[in-house]
């Protein structure tokens, strides 16, 4: 999910917790880094930054909020952490947003960063309060201490009731659910199942998604400007998505390559021979933001 980026005005810090290929099958714990330290101190006041300088508009109790996220967290196994276990500190902070602003994405979280950050119209699960508290951090409790563990937590997608992984599966689905009117999804053209069931787009944030609130899903496919050029809209798994898309009965675009995706791809990477479309566009006069000149892109009633 798997569960940042710049859409605000504001940076936000990369999540380490991406929504990419999640194993939903239980697994044997691995050892990782244990707690980030100062947890508490970073969270509270990430939650009193956001209120303060981000959506000085919202009027939550950060203390509450941790002492919910407490309560979920400790005195309970690294693995049995359960999405029901954050019902309460995410009824202490509900947050709704306008239509046509959702992003979502999968295995494109670096190329997400920076189109959200020159398209600002787009939201993310990043700018919800939730994912600005947790972005980047790693917990888990003790079944026989009522601390967090600071020296040692299994990796996150290593069991289904992992604590981060539940807190950010819950996130998702709140997300999704309050996604309304033209949404994007940013698809990575250049790996093998760019839309994969196992991804929390796939497994959560999909399923989420209500088409009598979504007006169109928008799928931009995107690939490495030197390839592998491996799906398309019309090639591999992000044909499967269409077709769960049309049986749910969404409406749809497909675009592959899009041109602003292209140049900003040129702009982080620069290369002579896979930027030189870009260049050309900009002597024609195209605009480099506009989508209206994009290739590859289909559409679905």
């Amino acid at each position: 999910m798997t569960v940042p980026k710049t859409s605000l005005a504001f940076a936000i810090p990369t999540l380490t917790i991406c929504l990419v290929l999640l194993p939903l099958c239980p697994g044997q714990p691995r050892a990782q880094l244990g707690t980030t330290p100062n947890i508490k101190p970073i969270v509270v006041g990430r939650c009193y930054s956001y209120i303060s300088l981000i959506n000085p508009r919202l009027r939550y109790d950060c203390e509450a909020i941790w002492r919910q996220f407490e309560e979920a967290v400790l005195r309970q196994s690294s693995c049995n952490v359960t999405v029901e276990d954050y019902h309460h500190m995410f009824n202490a902070m509900p947050q709704s947003w306008p239509c046509d602003r959702f992003l979502f994405w999968s295995k494109t979280r670096t190329l997400m960063h920076s189109y959200a950050a020159v398209v600002r119209d787009f939201w993310t699960l990043e700018d919800t309060l939730v994912g600005y508290m947790f972005n980047d951090l790693i917990w888990c409790g003790q079944e026989d201490d009522s601390g967090f563990d600071f020296s040692s937590c299994p990796e996150w997608s290593a069991c289904r009731n992992h604590p981060v992984y539940s807190l950010w599966r819950q996130a998702s689905q709140n997300f999704a659910e309050m996604a309304c009117g033209n949404i994007t999804v940013l698809l990575n053209g250049s790996t093998v199942n760019a839309f994969s069931r196992k991804s929390m787009f796939g497994s959560v944030e999909l399923d989420g998604l209500n088409p009598e609130r979504v007006d169109y899903v928008n799928i931009k496919v995107v690939t490495n400007l030197e390839g592998p050029h491996l799906e398309s809209c019309s090639q591999g798994s992000v044909v499967d998505l269409l077709q769960i898309l049309q049986s749910r009965g969404f409406r749809w675009t497909c675009t592959d390559n899009d041109q602003t995706l292209m140049i900003l791809q040129c702009i982080q990477g620069p290369k002579p021979s896979s930027c030189r479309t870009c260049g050309n566009g900009l002597l024609d006069g195209k605009d480099p933001l506009s989508n209206e000149d994009s290739g590859g892109s289909v559409e679905a009633e």
